[in-house]
């Protein structure tokens, strides 16, 4: 999806509805990222334990927190019964 905003002599504005559909709504910082021709944001990182209110986390971060039993024969078949049906 592109949305364009207007550069003006006191900078961008990223409309609110942008910024909480990508970064997470309630989102206070964001870190500002410079590259040739592109301009980067995303959340700033939190301090440990410190709440985001930034984007959910990437559920492929958390798929080791809770492994299969070594009992099942077929978790690479099945792994997403396994894992979100718990059986």
């Amino acid at each position: 999806m592109a949305t364009k905003a207007r550069v003006t002599k006191e900078g961008l504005l990223i409309p609110k509805e942008v910024a909480d559909r990508t970064l997470g709504e309630g989102s206070e910082e964001v870190e500002i990222f410079e590259e040739p021709g592109r301009i980067l944001i995303s959340p700033a990182a939190a301090a440990p334990g410190a709440p985001t209110g930034g984007a959910p986390e990437d559920p492929i971060l958390s798929m080791g927190e809770d492994p299969v039993d070594d009992e099942v024969t077929d978790a690479s078949e099945n792994h997403d019964r396994h894992l979100y049906a718990g059986g």
